[in-house]
């Protein structure tokens, strides 16, 4: 089966993964990601092209497309999903959601060197001096989240991604303690697609797309631009 897997929770990242049998092993053909978390728009579609192009695939070959849902702030989630919207519905192929969470999940969980001993905690800029979060069992299993929140909220013990990075000082005060080697890692595609392979070849069922957002959009209409009602 070939999974084309999108996000845009954070950078512009996509990948090409073909599973092998019912174990949910994953092999990813070729990846993309971008550098900026403001140039989602301009570089996903080309970049989607320029992967299927490489593994000599088409469009017609794709068996199912996953995307990153969030959280994540609005502009980057609404790139991705209505970019995998729309090619499952040119290709008519499956569209599915996964928290974009679990790709940073899976990568720790799938570390031989560093693989959490416990439970453990994801972390992402979520700006506003704020993290998005969730909790995870050793596996990569969720467990509870996702969450928005000050660092302060976040629960003990081992935290990986950028946003432990970003308040490895402020999570250390409340027994929260950033993974060095992860502590600058977003959520990639091919993480991401990878994870829900597995999640597929152990029975479970995949999200929707709708994103999670989590908090409201920082874009608000004006007063006076807001429709009157007609006067009785």
């Amino acid at each position: 089966m070939l999974v084309l897997a999108i996000d845009t929770s954070a950078v512009a990242s996509a990948a090409l993964l073909k599973s092998h049998g019912d174990a949910g092993r994953a092999e990813v053909l070729e990846s993309f990601s971008s550098a900026e978390t403001n140039t989602h728009a301009e570089v996903l579609a080309p970049a989607i092209e320029g992967i299927l192009a490489q593994a000599g695939v088409a469009g017609a070959d794709i068996d199912r497309i996953v995307v990153g849902v969030g959280p994540g702030p609005f502009t980057g989630l609404r790139v991705g999903i209505a970019t995998a919207r729309t090619l499952g519905f040119a290709w008519g192929v499956p569209v599915d959601g996964v928290a974009s969470l679990d790709a940073v999940a899976w990568d720790a969980a799938s570390d031989p060197a560093g693989a959490p001993g416990g439970d453990f905690t994801v972390a992402t800029d979520a700006r506003r001096r704020e993290l998005y979060w969730a909790r995870y069992a050793p596996d990569g299993g969720l467990l509870d989240g996702p969450h928005v929140s000050a660092a302060e909220s976040l629960p003990s013990g081992p935290v990986y991604g950028r946003g432990a990075g970003l308040y490895a000082e402020r999570l250390a005060a409340v027994g929260a303690t950033a993974v060095e080697a992860f502590a600058g890692r977003q959520p990639h595609a091919a993480s991401l697609g990878a994870s829900a392979l597995a999640r597929l070849a152990r029975g479970r069922e995949l999200l929707p797309t709708t994103p999670l957002y989590l908090r409201e959009s920082d874009a608000k209409v004006p007063a006076a631009m807001k429709p009157r009602g007609l006067a009785p």
